[in-house]
């Protein structure tokens, strides 16, 4: 589906507020097996939310589109793109190698403002009361690339706040990172297109076991989706074949700013440690480098 077009799963986000009850039942059941379960005949759509068949097209109607079967079809746009490999999507390209510089500029800035304006003010608050709540411990995980957002937004949390851990992205610490899992921890999961599995199965276990789930996904969806307590979406529109992560980076930045200002004062004493920490790290660190100059 084209880059700038909104998915069915953002148009959903976006207009929450707007349904009735019914027709939010509607969403539930779609989200539950998101796109698969609007692949079904609308009759077998509206059995699964418990609603009438008029519902679910007064549903697709509020979304915008003119048809259940233009609104199916926008699904079947999203498996594809779903699927889609980096070799795909280098064939698919509609524009001929040119000036990369200025094809980031515009894809990924577009990428950074379109995430932006689609993502519910309401999901990402409630994201940042969530990881500036210091009763709850914070679990991060990512997948082959995502880790380094991860690994990013850990590092810049410990400063502010006590208890956020990283589970490694390789290897058996995997697995036993999610031992002591429970109802006071936040778990933040990155997981886009092409999506890890083993990061989706750890994530839901520790949902499983009481986590609450905080989902960093691309527009199609992650399977984390469907259990996640918020979802924040970015683009992946990217001046090549591989999916970007400059919009998702974009909205951890976000992140970190809106914590920091719900935390005010708070975490100042704690950054000054750490300030403090640092000074004697570089100093030993400068120390070092004279002593190798006056050695040479």
């Amino acid at each position: 589906m084209p880059p700038g077009e909104e998915t069915v799963a953002e148009r959903l986000q976006l207009r929450l507020a707007e349904l009735t009850p019914a027709e939010r039942k509607v969403v539930r059941a779609l989200m539950a097996d998101y796109p698969v379960r609007g692949l079904e005949p609308v009759a077998r759509l509206a059995a699964a939310a418990g609603v009438s068949p008029p519902t679910v097209l007064r549903l697709a109607g509020k979304l915008g589109f003119d048809s259940y079967a233009d609104f199916q079809q926008s699904l079947k746009a999203e498996v594809a793109a779903r699927l889609s490999s980096p070799l795909e999507l280098h064939a698919e390209r509609a524009e001929p190698p040119g000036d990369a510089l200025a094809r980031a500029e515009r894809m990924l800035c577009g990428g950074i403002s379109a995430s932006f304006a689609r993502l519910p003010r309401a999901e990402f608050e409630q994201a940042v009361r969530l990881l500036a709540d210091s009763r709850y411990a914070i679990t991060l995980i990512g997948g082959r690339f995502s880790s380094m957002l991860a690994e990013y937004l850990a590092a810049q949390l410990r400063i502010l706040r006590p208890r956020v851990h990283v589970v490694s992205s390789a290897g058996a610490d995997r697995m036993s990172s999610m031992l002591d899992i429970g109802r006071t921890n936040v778990l933040v999961a990155f997981d886009y297109r092409r999506y890890q599995h083993d990061t989706v199965r750890l994530a839901l276990q520790g949902k499983d076991q009481g986590a609450t789930l905080i989902a960093c996904t691309d527009p199609y969806l992650s399977p984390l989706a469907a259990r996640a307590d918020v979802i924040l979406t970015s683009s992946v529109a990217s001046p090549s074949p591989f999916d970007a992560l400059t919009p998702a980076l974009a909205l951890v930045e976000a992140l970190i700013a809106a914590i920091v200002d719900r935390l005010g004062d708070a975490p100042l004493a704690r950054m000054a440690r750490y300030d403090a920490l640092s000074e004697g790290t570089v100093d030993a660190a400068d120390v070092g480098s004279y002593e190798l100059g006056e050695d040479l």
